[in-house]
């Protein structure tokens, strides 16, 4: 009520923004509704002070509670994840790779990851990013013919180029990392080994993907996707990590701050904490398991209304599918699909013939949908709808409205 009093405008775009996500199908798997606990701590008035340096270690006064939420937090984290350290101050996903880098190389060292477009992230060494521009980058990708991770070329890969860190993680990869042949490959050249389940974070968590802990030297992972929390980053150093490097921990930390950025954002460090203990319970992994069912069902439909999917199915919340056989691009399908009220993104495909602007597939999922509360039975229906939507079969306006019935069985939380 006062935002719409002190600034009318923003208050509109606001309301027209929940009205659009009550009435449609979030099916970007990197996306989710967070919960009103979740908001509630994002929104408080610990958006008003600075908080720079570490709890029991900070510039300014005034802190005492600020410290004790940072603590619950990283406590929290630790407790979740079985990490030895654990730092949530970066800002986000890219932030907390950013740091990574800064505690463990310096500029023209040799860093390895998954090539952007055959489904890697832009940090891990991708050519426009800081990390393909101040490091010597090599990438590994997928096997042409089957679009899966070839871990005896990655292997080939490192031995060749000795990287000193090894990134595994991805945007655009449904099935799941083998994290003990990453692990054989890292030590066969003394390379750091860092994953970034920013993707799966909550799947891991709901023990429907394995988890990388004690495998690798460090994670890294944003809050929001499938962990449902708000958009923030967290670094954690396993204790393989503090063995390979005995002051891991604080190398993070000093990378992080003073290194990279000022003073965090602790009403954001709040909510993390909320969405963490929030995962820790018995439902989160219900939901998280019903995330892999719901992405496993929907995948299976798509096949059989003939849509050529990247891997030919999903381990996980995501779906990559190959266009190119049903005659539209990317672009134009997510567009299509908009109308109808279903937010997909459109996607490279490995090896794509297209620009990244108009590529070849679009890349969808069920980590929002399945927050809803929908289930196999919706999937279906959602399957035959994209299939409707794609083909130009049924009017999208026709579509729309039919999704606007099904929402409102499923409020948004």
């Amino acid at each position: 009520m006062k935002l719409k009093k002190v600034d009318e405008q923003i208050a509109k775009l606001i309301d027209k923004e929940i009205e659009r996500q009550k009435t449609s199908l979030e099916m970007i798997p990197s996306e989710n509704h967070t919960s009103s606990a979740v908001r509630e701590a994002l929104g408080s008035v610990l958006t008003d002070k600075y908080a720079e340096g570490y709890p029991k270690k900070r510039y300014y006064a005034g802190l005492e509670y600020y410290d004790k939420i940072e603590d619950i937090c990283r406590q929290r984290a630790k407790k979740l994840f079985k990490v030895a350290h654990v730092n949530v101050q970066p800002y986000s996903g890219s932030p907390a790779n950013q740091a990574v880098y800064f505690a463990l190389c310096k500029p023209g060292d040799t860093i390895m990851g998954m090539s952007l477009p055959q489904g890697g992230h832009l940090t891990h060494g991708w050519k426009v990013s800081f990390s393909g521009k101040y490091f010597k980058s090599v990438q590994y990708g997928v096997d042409k013919k089957t679009s899966l991770i070839n871990y005896d070329k990655v292997e080939k890969i490192a031995k060749k180029a000795k990287p000193k860190l090894i990134w595994v993680g991805a945007t655009a990869y449904p099935r799941i990392f083998d994290w003990k042949k990453f692990t054989k490959i890292a030590d066969s050249v003394n390379a750091y080994l860092a994953s970034d389940i920013a993707h799966i974070a909550g799947l891991i968590v709901a023990g429907v993907h394995p988890s990388p802990v004690p495998h690798v030297h460090i994670v890294t992972t944003t809050t929001h996707k499938t962990l449902r929390g708000p958009r923030g980053g967290i670094i954690m150093v396993t204790r393989k990590g503090l063995k390979k490097d005995s002051e891991l921990a604080q190398k993070i930390d000093k990378a992080v701050f003073p290194g990279l950025q000022g003073g965090p954002h602790e009403n954001n460090i709040a909510a993390i904490a909320v969405c963490l203990k929030e995962a820790s319970s018995s439902g989160f992994k219900k939901y998280g398991r019903q995330i892999v069912k719901n992405c496993k069902t929907l995948a299976s439909e798509l096949l059989k209304h003939g849509f050529d999917l990247v891997t030919k199915g999903t381990d996980n919340h995501l779906i990559l599918i190959d266009l190119r056989n049903k005659g539209i691009s990317g672009k134009e399908a997510q567009n299509r699909l908009e109308k109808a009220g279903i937010t997909v993104n459109k996607n490279t495909i490995p090896y794509d013939p297209n620009p990244p602007f108009n590529p070849s597939g679009i890349r969808l999922g069920t980590p929002a949908i399945t927050t809803r509360g929908m289930k196999e039975k919706e999937m279906r229906k959602i399957a035959s709808w994209v299939s409707e939507v794609i083909s130009n079969s049924k009017p999208c306006s026709e579509i729309r409205q039919e999704i606007k019935k099904l929402c409102q069985k499923f409020p948004l939380p």
